[in-house]
């Protein structure tokens, strides 16, 4: 069964509005998991324009699902997930002028950095997964540097339509046959909502989809537990 990993930070991006105390995402993150998340996804940013380090260190004491830390490769950053251990942290490019993140992460561009970043976590325990988009000489990087997990950015197939969109879907299908053949754990997200996300969790290499934007929203109208309940629904159909 492929796996379901809630991100949570635009409520936080929701809070973050005010600079309030409210809504919290660890609450968030709870109710997900009562409804059926397999994970909780946090990114904490170098601006912090959402996800606080208080909010890490409350998802790791309270979340009982493994918590995944989206970050970029700041040395404070690195630091804090050093030693703050969650399960597995998911390194992503990141600037400061972008509304999200935007595209892969460079592994073939970087290859020294990211492998030391790496094998940094792996000495903690820490499972490290590469963001990247659906291109053969990415992951052939992200072999390179030792990656256990590859998440494939979903972002080009979320915004396609029609022929255009069947393309990027067939670049993603040839990515994940890729990782899944070098050993490597295959995920994949951005841009993913309950319209179009039926494909991508079709794909048999496919173990893992990180979802946030959609679900949020969704659970604005319909709460957070119904929001996280039908996008399993639709996972488990893909699957059916």
């Amino acid at each position: 069964m492929i796996r379901l990993g809630v991100n949570v930070d635009h409520v936080a991006t929701v809070r973050q509005a005010r600079r309030g105390d409210v809504p919290d995402p660890v609450d968030a993150a709870l109710a997900a998991e009562k409804a059926g998340a397999d994970s909780i996804v946090a990114h904490l940013r170098e601006d912090r324009r959402h996800i606080q380090d208080r909010d890490l260190a409350s998802l790791l004491k309270r979340c009982r699902r493994p918590v995944n830390l989206e970050m970029g490769l700041a040395p404070e950053i690195v630091r804090i997930a050093l030693r703050s251990k969650p399960w597995r942290v998911t390194l992503v490019p990141e600037r400061r002028q972008e509304l999200t993140t935007e595209g892969g992460l460079d592994v073939a561009g970087r290859l020294p950095r990211i492998r030391e970043a790496v094998a940094r976590f792996h000495d903690r325990g820490i499972g490290a997964s590469l963001f990247i988009d659906p291109d053969a000489r990415q992951v052939n990087a992200a072999i390179a540097v030792g990656a256990r997990v590859v998440e494939l950015h979903t972002g080009a197939y979320a915004h396609a339509t029609g022929a255009a969109r069947r393309r990027e879907l067939s670049k993603i299908a040839a990515a994940s046959k890729q990782a899944a053949a070098a050993g490597l754990e295959v995920a994949a997200g951005h841009g993913l909502d309950y319209d179009n996300v039926g494909p991508i969790a079709a794909l048999p290499e496919m173990e893992e989809l990180n979802i946030g934007f959609s679900i949020v929203s969704r659970a604005l109208f319909e709460g957070i537990g119904a929001a996280v309940r039908r996008m399993k629904e639709l996972l488990r159909a893909a699957r059916a």
